[in-house]
């Protein structure tokens, strides 16, 4: 049902010193700004920074994953060692990297694929949720399927194909990160009002549009359907 991320809005103080801080650390190019936020380019996903000025803000303290292509991995982490104390961690043949942003997100960037150059696209996006049970039902109406759960069950890992959520009840996970709150996230997909139609009773809010659809999930995150 949903077939991709459009974009992942994070919350920052100072609009110039956070794309300063991704254009420098991680190549991303600005594709729009206004005066309240600016989008930069990570694939096809736009990384939307935005001042706390109005709803939906940007998520806070939210954990979010970078794919780069495997021979580009190692290029990476010897440029960010250089400013930055890495985490790195190893998933069966692909290595992630750890560190913190200016606004306190969590920035991982992981070997994803042999395809592209630089930073190609957002593979995962980190929740925070008050009720484990309730998201993953909540996702899963969703079309996403369960990938695997964490050994007291604080977590589930699901995914749609060309991207993972991951739905953390509150905890520290690796490199100390922690679920996003009040996260904004745009999803394409072939049929926004079957996407609303699948969780419209479990949302607080919904709003129709001729092209797209917006709801507030039951923690409070905001999501579009396009």
């Amino acid at each position: 049902m949903l077939t991709g991320l459009g974009w992942l809005a994070l919350e920052v103080k100072y609009l110039d010193r956070a794309r300063s801080f991704y254009e420098s650390f991680l190549d991303l190019q600005t594709v729009r700004e206004t005066e309240t936020e600016v989008a930069l380019a990570a694939g096809d996903t736009d990384l939307v920074l935005r001042r706390p000025e109005a709803v939906p803000r940007g998520g806070l303290h939210t954990h979010f994953a970078l794919s780069t292509p495997h021979e580009e991995y190692d290029a990476w982490k010897a440029r960010l060692s250089e400013s930055f104390d890495l985490v790195e961690h190893q998933f069966g043949d692909a290595k992630s990297l750890y560190f913190y942003d200016v606004d306190g997100n969590c920035v991982e960037i992981g070997q994803r694929s042999d395809e592209g150059a630089g930073i190609t696209g957002v593979f995962e996006i980190v929740l925070e949720v008050a009720d484990l049970d309730r998201a993953e039902a909540f996702y899963r109406a969703l079309g996403l399927e369960v990938m695997g759960r964490g050994d007291e069950r604080r977590r589930v890992r699901l995914t749609a194909g060309s991207f993972d959520l991951e739905l953390w009840e509150p905890q520290l996970g690796l490199a100390d990160g922690r679920g996003g709150v009040h996260v904004d996230v745009g999803f394409e997909t072939d049929d926004p009002d079957a996407a609303v139609d699948a969780v419209e009773a479990d949302a607080c809010s919904v709003e129709r549009l001729p092209d797209e659809a917006r709801i507030v999930d039951p923690d409070g995150h905001h999501l579009t359907f396009r």
